[in-house]
């Protein structure tokens, strides 16, 4: 058996775009990509805590050092500029590989700086 379970989280990224003539996903600055061990085209659950609502989608890198978090296409119908997302990703795992497993985790402040890092 497998388990599905949360290998990397950016907890509190404030979005800085929304374009939704883009064809659908989720920018990230590539530097909070790799913080966290998140890979382009990732699926991703984005939870917004401003509105409420919740989205499966992907990532796709931005600019490094941009800090930008840009809500494409449908996904810029969730949210607003300066709403705080959690962006989870998942893996699957055996029970061994699960119980070892830590997720990394990277909390940032309202402008898309990593305050601390859990790993």
């Amino acid at each position: 058996m497998t388990y599905t379970i949360l290998h990397a989280k950016l907890h509190h990224l404030r979005v800085t775009q929304a374009d939704i003539e883009y064809l659908g996903s989720l920018t990230v600055d590539e530097d909070l990509l790799d913080a966290v061990g998140m890979l382009p085209n990732e699926r991703v659950l984005v939870a917004d805590l401003d509105t409420g609502k919740r989205l499966e989608t992907y990532v796709i890198p931005g600019v490094r050092g941009s800090r930008i978090a840009c809500l494409n296409g449908a996904a810029a119908y969730i949210g607003n500029v300066g709403d705080r997302l959690i962006v989870m990703a998942f893996c699957e795992a055996t029970a061994e590989e699960a119980k070892a497993l830590r997720p990394k985790v990277v909390r940032l402040d309202e402008t898309n700086r990593i305050v601390a890092k859990a790993y």
